[in-house]
């Protein structure tokens, strides 16, 4: 295997829920060696997406790459071996509400003193400054601040929400970002520094089309549908068996190429159309033309059609048609991961891929506590009477692989991701 290029770096991940989670799943899928410290009850993502005989599918995918180990926070004894942790790591993420982790003496100024080459990477819903950073603010809650909501769905209906946790992995992103560049810094100085990710602010950067606009204009993006504003043709369009296909075709010389490819290429030369502007001005009319035409034909006649003229245009995939595709198939990027309980589980493969230090995929995320002992040994020297202790206070949990019998007996709801 080739060499990665996060090896050698210790995170230790205090995350739970998506963001943080999901920036420590980033930094492992690259080599880093991520301690992710669990409650006893388990972090609240097993409790979301799907679960097969009581085994979270969701946790398979985030957890991957990760040790994982089991301290109760609610005990001094817990948040001392928590800090000898943070103290040997590189990089430490944390996403709890601003003021914990200093209460608990686990700030960055704490630990600085101690460790100044550390890396706090400090997700939270507001910031760790400002009116505001004292709410409760999970991705969605954030997500309604951050604009972007406001521009999600039909504009003749309340904003829809993406089925997933879209501003927790905005923020996770960013934050392993920030973690990165930081990185470079202590790579040249020795010294580290805090990464503040808050989740409204994230998302607010996504907005980045629009700030400008109301800045100069006054003007107030709202949702479009499916149709993206101000870039015309840019949209989803009904087929005759009553599928659709998004088709994009802003620029000139895509636009011609469409209209030859529904045998209208005059509709190029309109000056209703002629100009990026102008269909811009002019979507209504330009999106009835194409509905008029797509209507005329099924949806593989359209796909055929349209990548004959080499115009932009691509079904909307379920996950089982995303299974189904060759693309995907030919490049790997759904991997089927070995799991000691489920036996292999299907997850995204590591994006983007690096070609000389590639990511790559060890092993699922495991149960909670799996790695608990064995980390406390390896990092901390704990032997084996000083972990026996610890867990007969209630301090660690060392809990055995669950076999299947066991985790039938667990509980087995079918929740979405909220």
């Amino acid at each position: 295997m080739k060499p990665q290029s996060l090896n050698g770096i210790t995170v230790l991940e205090l995350g739970s829920t998506v963001a943080g989670p999901f920036c420590g799943r980033l930094l492992a899928d690259f080599g880093a060696s991520v301690i992710k410290v669990e409650p006893p009850e388990g972090d609240p993502v097993r409790t979301m997406g799907k679960r097969l005989n009581g085994m979270s599918l969701y946790a398979s995918s985030i957890f991957r790459n990760k040790k994982l180990l089991s301290i109760d926070l609610r005990t001094q004894a817990g948040i001392e071996i928590t800090r000898r942790l943070a103290l040997k790591a590189d990089i430490l993420i944390e996403n709890f509400r601003p003021g914990t982790m200093e209460k608990w003496g686990l700030g960055y100024e704490e630990l600085k003193k101690e460790n100044p080459g550390l890396i706090m990477v400090r997700i939270s819903g507001f910031g760790q400054d400002g009116p505001y950073k004292d709410r409760a603010g999970y991705g969605v809650i954030c997500e309604a601040m951050s604009g972007l909501r406001h521009l999600t769905g039909d504009v003749d209906r309340p904003p829809a929400r993406v089925a997933v946790s879209m501003t927790d992995y905005i923020t996770g992103l960013y934050a392993a970002f920030g973690a990165m560049n930081a990185l470079m810094v202590r790579n040249r100085t020795g010294i580290g520094q805090c990464v503040d990710a808050a989740l409204y602010e994230c998302a607010f950067s996504f907005m980045e089309p629009w700030i400008s606009a109301f800045d100069k204009l006054g003007h107030v993006a709202n949702r479009c549908g499916s149709r993206l504003p101000e870039s015309t043709p840019n949209n989803l369009y009904p087929t005759q068996d009553n599928q659709h296909i998004h088709i994009t075709a802003m620029a000139d010389s895509i636009f011609s190429r469409l209209c030859v490819a529904m045998g209208q290429p005059d509709l190029a030369h309109n000056p209703l159309f002629n100009s990026a502007t102008a269909r811009g001005e002019n979507f209504e009319a330009v999106d009835d033309y194409i509905a008029q035409w797509t209507s005329l034909h099924k949806l593989e006649a359209v796909e055929k059609i349209l990548q004959s003229h080499n115009v932009p245009a691509m079904r909307i995939y379920t996950i089982e048609d995303i299974f189904q595709d060759p693309h995907y198939a030919a490049r790997g990027s759904i991997q089927h991961i070995p799991d000691q309980v489920l036996g292999s589980v299907a997850m995204a493969q590591v994006v983007p891929r690096l070609s000389e230090t590639p990511g790559h995929i060890n092993h699922a995320g495991e149960w909670v506590g799996s790695s608990t002992k064995s980390v406390l040994q390896s990092y901390l020297g704990m032997n084996e009477l000083e972990l026996n202790m610890l867990q007969a206070q209630g301090v660690i949990f060392d809990q055995p692989k669950p076999t299947e019998v066991e985790s039938q007996d667990q509980l087995t709801s079918q929740d979405n991701i909220s």
